[in-house]
């Protein structure tokens, strides 16, 4: 298992000296009357003996190999914009941050294994990052073992806000109900109610799918079949021999990462995009980045594009390229503003809160109010105490035919307000542990 600290990761003229971490050092009791969890570092007591505050360490707990590798980059740049912005003013708290790096390999069982060793022996304060679903629910057992807040920044099954939810879990990205929610009535209404479900066989697939098949079955639409595709998929040959027969109206993808990018150029060279309506619940924008236009075809869902209309939008692109010039993705996208607004929103809350204890930061995380320009969209956004779900503006959006420029791929067909494509069922289904079950930690 690899471990990264992730200032390598910036070009050379912007990256600063790593602090060294040998120990973290002893407190006092915890807040709220709850013993604090502090690690296994009593034996040390260097950093208490130092003028020099100790840093605050960040594990991120992105893929960087597997079907999200892509799309883990994308969010661990976000994230590294964000702490960078903050050590630039002197770091959070008198301390400097940070970033640790572990791949888990968009597999649960290695996402498990991160997060202990994050906790017990990198001495990790929080937990960022996250694409697969799986991984996602993985990492937050362990992290509320131990009592370590988690922003789950980029995985969107509706589990991850209902039943897999965590008092030090808090879920970043649109789910597959609010996307559905935003986008199929109006395909029905365009193009049909005959509709093929092509779904990932994992739990995001089978939740996103599931939340589309109820809003098409609660307009008076049919699901003629469903089809399950295994993970890491590349042949699609079958499945698309089968909609060839099936001849649906609609076909409604949940279908991510390195397998999204095989399906569309494959439905492209059969031309079945010419054939029937193609909707994609949620498009991240590293899955299609290069594609080339034929096989961007559609609509599908988005939480932010580069190109929008707001102030502050033509600066934040300008940072991202100032910090990473020579990417490969020339203009951040979805991913990567989620990576970004996450991590920046916890920084503010230890600043606001003056402390890194956990039970603190989740008081002044749950039903956080963040205005619209702050975040770059329409709308203003809120997370919702009862599931910890970030309330934010969903975007419909196809295939640009007009392009100000090459990377202006997307053309944005409508903002949708949070409010009308709320998972009603989320808070239903989470069960939040109290305070008091959840360990008091601090780094």
């Amino acid at each position: 298992m690899s471990e990264s600290r992730d200032d390598k990761d910036l070009p050379q003229g912007t990256r600063r000296k790593l602090l060294k971490a040998s120990a973290l050092t002893l407190a006092g009791a915890g807040l709220y009357g709850v013993a604090p969890f502090y690690g296994p570092w009593k034996h040390n007591r260097a950093w208490a003996q130092s003028a020099q505050k100790k840093p605050l360490v960040i594990g991120l707990t992105m893929d960087t190999s597997g079907q999200y590798a892509a799309s883990g980059a994308d969010e661990r740049l976000g994230a590294m914009m964000a702490i960078r912005e903050f050590n630039a003013k002197g770091g959070v708290l008198g301390r400097q941050i940070e970033a640790i790096h572990m791949d888990t390999e968009t597999t649960p069982a290695t996402g498990t294994r991160i997060a202990e060793r994050m906790i017990t022996r990198n001495e990790a304060a929080f937990l960022i990052g996250a694409v697969h679903s799986g991984v996602a629910n993985a990492i937050s057992q362990v992290a509320q073992k131990y009592g370590c807040v988690y922003l789950n920044t980029n995985s969107s099954s509706p589990t991850e806000a209902g039943k897999d939810c965590h008092r030090v879990k808090f879920v970043w990205d649109g789910n597959g109900s609010n996307f559905s929610h935003a986008i199929v009535k109006n395909a029905m209404a365009v193009s049909g109610k005959n509709w093929v479900l092509l779904t990932n066989d994992y739990v995001w697939g089978h939740n996103t799918a599931k939340a589309t098949r109820s809003i098409i079955e609660g307009n008076g639409g049919k699901v003629v079949e469903e089809l399950l595709v295994p993970q890491n998929t590349r042949d699609f040959s079958s499945y698309l021999l089968k909609l060839q027969q099936l001849k649906p109206n609609v076909v409604a993808t949940a279908v991510g990462g390195d397998d999204i990018k095989a399906l569309r150029q494959q439905v492209v060279q059969l031309g079945l995009q010419k054939n029937m309506a193609w909707i994609n619940n949620q498009q991240d924008w590293p899955d299609v980045y290069g594609l080339g236009p034929d096989a961007i075809f559609g609509v599908f869902g988005t939480t932010w594009y580069y190109r929008l209309d707001l102030p502050g939008v033509k600066e934040f692109v300008a940072s991202y390229q100032k910090l990473f010039p020579g990417m490969a993705i020339r203009v951040p996208g979805n991913v990567f503003h989620n990576g970004y607004m996450a991590t920046r929103e916890l920084l503010r809350c230890v600043e606001e809160a003056g402390t890194t204890n956990n039970l603190a930061i989740i008081k002044k995380l749950e039903g956080r109010k963040m205005s619209a320009r702050d975040r770059l969209q329409h709308h203003d956004a809120w997370i919702d105490p009862a599931s910890h779900q970030c309330q934010q503006t969903i975007y419909m959006a196809s295939y640009n035919d007009s392009p100000a420029e090459k990377d202006d791929i997307f053309k944005i067909l409508a903002s949708v307000e949070p409010k009308d494509v709320v998972d009603g069922d989320a808070p239903k289904n989470c069960k939040l542990e109290s305070y008091e079950a959840t360990p008091s930690y601090q780094t």
